[in-house]
């Protein structure tokens, strides 16, 4: 048993009207979600990093050679607002690991790419990223943890269409 049984037990002795079987499902989801997020974020912070600009920079990253989008192209693959963009790009161009030029195909535009030192840094921080995703996923074997990327899959799908 875990923490959330004994709250499911709870509810079911104070409202055994209530079907409180989807309280166990999200309630777990969101523990686990809350676990994963907090021990990646030591992840990026070792490497003065955040969970938005690691966002950022790991998009450029695994866009391939030249490592450079227009605002829009992150936009449209990151899912943020454009005034989310510009601060989490703002922040990068502070930092050295991005740089804003101007758009060659569009002069009113413009194009951000990595710059050497934040191509050294996403590398960096990637490469310890899967390190602490194997560790957290170390204790499912293959098998549960194939099952359950499908069923999350699956689930995801439902839920948002993609």
């Amino acid at each position: 048993m875990d923490r959330v049984d004994d709250i499911l037990a709870q509810w079911n002795r104070e409202r055994p009207d209530l079907d409180v079987g989807p309280m166990g499902l999200i309630g777990r989801l969101r523990r686990i979600s809350h676990h994963l997020t907090r021990e990646m974020e030591k992840t990026f912070a070792a490497h003065g990093l955040n969970d938005a600009t690691f966002d950022v920079l790991a998009t450029l990253r695994r866009s391939g050679p030249p490592y450079s989008l227009s605002p829009g192209d992150l936009l449209a693959t990151m899912m943020i607002t454009s005034g989310t963009m510009t601060n989490r790009v703002d922040q990068l161009e502070k930092m050295g690991l991005v740089a804003r030029t101007q758009n060659p195909e569009d002069g009113r535009g413009v194009i951000i790419s990595l710059t050497d030192k934040g191509f050294a840094v996403i590398d960096a921080a990637v490469t310890d990223h899967v390190a602490t995703q194997l560790q957290l996923t170390s204790t499912l074997s293959q098998k549960d943890s194939a099952a359950l990327n499908r069923l999350l899959s699956k689930y995801l799908v439902a839920l948002t269409g993609s």
